[in-house]
C-alpha cells in the first residue's frame, strides 16, 4: 500500500487495475469488504468506502443479500478514465518537455517509434 494516499482509494484502485488486467471480469463477485479488510489489514469500514467509491463511480453494483459485483461495461470506462490520466500525468508533461527542446510532433513520434522498436 501507498503511504501517501488514502487506503480507501486504494483498495478502490486495486479492484479497478484488477478490471483492467483481466483478473477480475464483469459481473463477477468482488471480494467482501471483510476479506478486503483481511487481506490488507485495515478496517472494514475502510475497505467498504472503497468498494463505495466504485458504486458511485458505476464500476461496482450490489446484488442484495449476494454481494457486490463487476458491473457490466466497466471495463471499457476504466480504460477511457485510465486513458486520460495517462494523458495528464505522462503525456501532457512529455509535450511540454518536446516543445521546450523544440521538438516537433513528428520528431517525437519518430522517437517513440523508436524506442518502441528496441532502437
Amino acid at each position: 500500500m501507498d503511504e501517501g494516499r488514502p487506503l480507501f482509494l486504494q483498495i478502490a484502485e486495486q479492484i479497478e487495475n484488477s478490471i483492467l488486467d483481466g483478473s477480475l471480469q464483469e459481473e463477477q463477485q468482488v471480494p467482501s469488504t471483510n476479506e478486503l479488510a483481511a487481506f490488507h489489514r485495515i478496517n472494514p469500514a475502510t475497505a467498504a468506502k472503497g468498494i463505495n467509491q466504485l458504486v458511485a463511480d458505476g464500476i461496482v453494483y450490489k446484488r442484495r443479500g449476494i454481494g457486490m459485483f463487476i458491473a457490466a461495461g466497466s471495463t471499457e470506462k476504466l480504460r477511457y478514465k485510465h486513458r486520460e490520466q495517462f494523458a495528464q500525468e505522462y503525456l501532457r508533461p512529455l509535450m511540454a518537455e518536446a516543445r521546450k527542446l523544440g521538438l516537433s510532433a513528428d520528431e517525437l513520434k519518430k522517437m517513440i517509434d523508436d524506442w518502441g522498436h528496441g532502437s
